[in-house]
């Protein structure tokens, strides 16, 4: 039975600072790169037989600390855009907090949390799941149905939209599920990849 690990990057610098980040390549604060670290403690024993991570550093960088936590440093690394964060639009480097206060407390949960609501000129998550998905069915699944254990590390909402389609969730649902930094979460599929068992580690 296949394995699928999914990892939310370590807190970034932005994520530290209450930016709205997006697509600007922001690196690993000191607690995200603490952060990656447990997550690669937590997976020591769990072998993967291939990894896919976004254009991002933080999701980069998160990956690279868990393989080296684990001594799993030269297995195959993909590297893609289409697991990037969603893009945030005029949010992109702007204070969560003031934008809270300029626009309202229920405005910017709708930006973040909505299914098919993107702020200005940016991504919704139905939009981030339409390039998210057609990578994972194209490039990932195969790699699953050969039998291979693979970690995916990658950012919030990118993670929601994979989510999503792996537990069947509604976008109600995903309208109130947050992914934790730097907690793997456990896939175990059958060889069809309907799923048996989800849990955090």
């Amino acid at each position: 039975m296949p394995k699928l690990v999914i990892v939310r990057h370590g807190q970034s610098q932005w994520n530290l600072e209450n930016k709205f980040t997006g697509w600007i390549d922001v690196d690993l604060s000191p607690a995200g790169i603490g952060e990656a670290k447990k997550a690669g403690e937590k997976l020591k024993g769990v072998k993967f037989d291939e990894a896919f991570t976004s254009d991002l550093i933080r999701a980069q960088k998160t990956l690279d600390i868990i393989l080296k936590e684990t001594g799993q440093e030269n297995i195959p690394i993909k590297k893609n855009f289409a697991l990037n964060e969603r893009k945030y639009g005029d949010l992109q480097g702007l204070n969560k907090d003031e934008c809270r206060t300029k626009f309202g407390d229920d405005q910017v949960k709708i930006w973040r949390r909505s299914f098919d609501i993107p702020p200005p000129n940016g991504e919704s998550l139905k939009t981030t799941s339409e390039r998210v998905m057609p990578y994972y069915h194209s490039e990932i699944e195969p790699e699953l149905k050969k039998g291979k254990d693979i970690i995916i590390s990658a950012h919030g909402n990118s993670l929601r939209a994979l989510m999503m389609y792996l537990e069947k969730l509604t976008p109600q649902q995903i309208l109130e599920t947050e992914i934790p930094t730097g907690s793997p979460k456990e896939y175990i599929l059958d060889d069809d990849l309907n799923l048996i068992e989800t849990k955090y580690l």
